[in-house]
């Protein structure tokens, strides 16, 4: 899987919580039923000449933890109600104090607003197709019924020298047992269950010790120690399968974050459709290919 954006990332701090919040909200009732909008968002508490209102109170109820939002209302709502006068007074005092003015302050109240409106576009395009249908579907085209991917079950031996791991493999070969060479040689943790590592991926060790292990056959030893940066390994291999296709509950989690990705691509596009992109360098003047911030240093190829 690629890694996830920043945005894409955000976008699902976004819709674990206030995407969850529209999904499951409400559809407004029709003319008829609706309430007069004095009614409908009363004045819960007023600080001079501000207001606050039920609405302001039932955001904050949302953004608790959800240990919190188990409270009873009685002493929920005095606590949240305290909490939410504390803050407009605090608002009443810096803007007395001309804060609002402040140029610092306006770049923070802008990058809030861009944040607050990048939610709630991201929220309202991608919270609606996070459906369970959809993962569900998704799991079906990508991981049920195909053959998992294959898996080595393995047991080595680890020492710290060449020699000795080379005296190991003489002596497996005149016919001594593997789990008690483990014992009285190995220096790993698992020396005492005969080195056996269970059942791993090919991605799961250390590429020197998988391309060895991967290439013998089921009931094969190294004929030759294979060095990694914790020694030396006698491997065995004692079983060679097809992993099953993970369940729809293992793979749930990456498949959301996969339908995010893919959401928050699909609205970049679009928001991006028709719109002149100009980039400069740091220093304002016109940007040339490759040119701008330095390149990051690529990172070192693995050990082979």
């Amino acid at each position: 899987m690629r890694r996830p954006s920043l945005l894409a990332t955000t976008a699902a701090l976004v819709l674990s919580t206030a995407g969850l919040a529209l999904a499951q909200a409400p559809k407004p009732a029709g003319p008829a039923a609706a309430a007069p909008a004095a009614q409908a968002d009363p004045v819960v508490a007023r600080i001079g000449k501000d207001e606050i209102h039920a609405s302001e109170l039932s955001d904050a109820a949302k953004a608790l933890p959800e240990e919190l939002r188990g409270m009873p209302p009685t002493a929920l709502y005095p606590m949240l109600l305290d909490q939410l006068i504390d803050r407009h007074v605090v608002v009443i005092a810096a803007k007395k104090e001309g804060l609002d003015r402040d140029p610092a302050v306006q770049r923070m109240v802008a990058r809030a607003t861009d944040s607050a409106l990048q939610n709630a576009l991201l929220t309202r395009e991608i919270a609606p197709t996070l459906t369970e249908e959809a993962i569900r579907t998704r799991y079906d085209r990508d991981f049920a019924g195909k053959a998992g991917e294959t898996e080595v079950h393995a047991r080595h031996i680890l020492v710290a020298d060449e020699d000795t791991a080379k005296k190991v493999i003489a002596e497996l070969n005149g016919g001594a047992d593997f789990a008690e060479l483990a014992k009285k040689y190995s220096t790993d943790p698992g020396a005492q269950s005969g080195g056996d590592l269970g059942f791993f991926k090919k991605s799961d060790m250390l590429p020197e010790f998988s391309e060895t292990a991967f290439a013998l056959k089921a009931g094969q030893t190294t004929q030759t120690p294979v060095k990694t940066r914790f020694g030396w390994h006698v491997i065995q291999v004692q079983e060679v399968r097809n992993a099953p296709p993970p369940s729809l509950e293992q793979v749930h989690d990456e498949i959301r974050q996969t339908l995010i990705q893919e959401g928050v691509s699909r609205v970049l596009a679009q928001a991006k459709t028709g719109l002149p992109i100009e980039k400069f360098n740091v220093d304002g003047s016109p940007a040339t290919p490759d040119a701008g911030l330095p390149a990051p240093t690529p990172a070192p190829a693995p050990a082979r």
